[in-house]
């Protein structure tokens, strides 16, 4: 008799157990259904409608955020509602851990991918912000898709240590060696990484852009292509001189492609036999001749001091142009009207002279 009731009771128990087990699949096929219907019907139509609104804003960041959700492909959906699914089953260790590092791959993938298109955006509206010349735009790109695989770098890395930790792997000494790892390379690409920020700091500064000429030390030119790792300068007798970004940010560069004019100052002298009557009409003269050349202008004329073998003046103007042939232009036509007009009113330039006077001693005899 009681052994009876004790197989009745292992075959109600038995009953149960299998009822129960039929219970937490069936649970589990629901949430998988469930979650992978609301998945879609927020791809087909909550994302449509929020497309549609985000079409309305002024912001355009929005938009991108839908073509990030929008571009989600359907493996993602399946594998997350699997995962939400599978939680109300007691599976063996080795499935849940497959369907976790799963999971974990494909958000990996999605998260790399949806950082791809931010960077993207944020260069493009970068781009359109500083409206830069073709020469820059390439500049950008590059360095953009540097950055860009910068941070897949880093985020596949990341990526691999969290799968790894869900696999069981000991990830401390991992970590250790990645970071030991990561200091030997970046002491490798010492130099490459200093070029590629000075290149982005080029950039964003402006110091001078293609087609400023430049003199950076006793090197001088016209800047023709700035790149991630060095710029290129075309001298004047023509030849490439190739600079590293590192040395160009680090120097003193003297632009004058944002010159705007130039201030010229020289002196002249006159002979110390010159009349007073012709040394004073000088400023006025010089003026006049200054005044009437094409983009100058005077700023002074004065009797500066009285040299060891001439009387000397001091001239300063301005030369509006930032153009060096019509600097000296101007420079030829104000030297060619200057010597003119001083031999028309005989007044003589100076030139190192010297004059000896010698004294004759008379000698009184008695």
């Amino acid at each position: 008799m009681a052994n009876n009731m004790k197989n009745d009771l292992l075959a109600i128990f038995s009953s149960l157990t299998q009822n129960q087990l039929v219970i937490d699949y069936g649970v589990a096929l629901l949430v998988f259904v469930v979650v992978a219907l609301a998945l879609k019907v927020f791809q087909l139509i909550i994302l449509q409608r929020l497309k549609k609104l985000a079409q309305r804003t002024k912001t355009d960041f929005d938009d991108v955020l839908i073509s990030i959700f929008e571009g989600i492909k359907p493996p993602f959906y399946l594998l997350a509602a699997l995962y939400f699914g599978i939680q109300t089953v007691d599976l063996s260790d080795f499935v849940a851990k497959v369907v976790d590092i799963a999971f974990i791959v494909v958000v990996i993938i999605e998260v790399i991918r949806a950082t791809e298109k931010i960077i993207e955006y944020l260069v493009k509206k970068f781009l359109q912000k500083s409206s830069p010349s073709e020469a820059e735009q390439k500049q950008v790109m590059s360095i953009a898709k540097t950055i860009q695989v910068l941070v897949k770098i880093v985020l596949w890395l990341v990526g691999l240590t969290v799968a790894l930790a869900n696999m069981g792997v000991e990830v401390t000494s991992l970590v250790a060696s990645l970071g030991i790892g990561g200091l030997a390379v970046a002491l490798a690409l010492q130099n490459i990484l200093s070029d590629l920020f000075s290149s982005f700091s080029i950039y964003t500064d402006k110091p001078f852009q293609a087609g400023d000429f430049i003199v950076v030390g006793e090197h001088m030119g016209t800047v023709e292509q700035i790149g991630l790792k060095s710029t290129r300068i075309r001298s004047l007798s023509g030849e490439q001189l190739v600079i590293s970004n590192r040395e160009l940010t680090t120097a003193r560069v003297q632009n004058f492609g944002r010159l705007q004019r130039r201030r010229v100052v020289f002196t002249f002298g006159v002979v110390y036999e010159t009349p007073l009557e012709k040394l004073k009409k000088i400023p006025e003269m010089v003026k006049s001749i200054i005044s009437s050349v094409d983009k100058v202008e005077f700023d002074r004329c004065h009797f500066k001091e009285y040299g060891d073998f001439s009387l000397n003046f001091e001239v300063v103007f301005y030369v509006n142009s930032p153009d060096y042939v019509e600097y000296m232009d101007a420079r030829q036509k104000i030297n060619f009207d200057l010597f003119s007009h001083f031999a028309k009113e005989g007044i003589e330039f100076a030139y190192p002279t010297q004059t000896i006077y010698l004294a004759r001693g008379q000698n009184n005899e008695k």
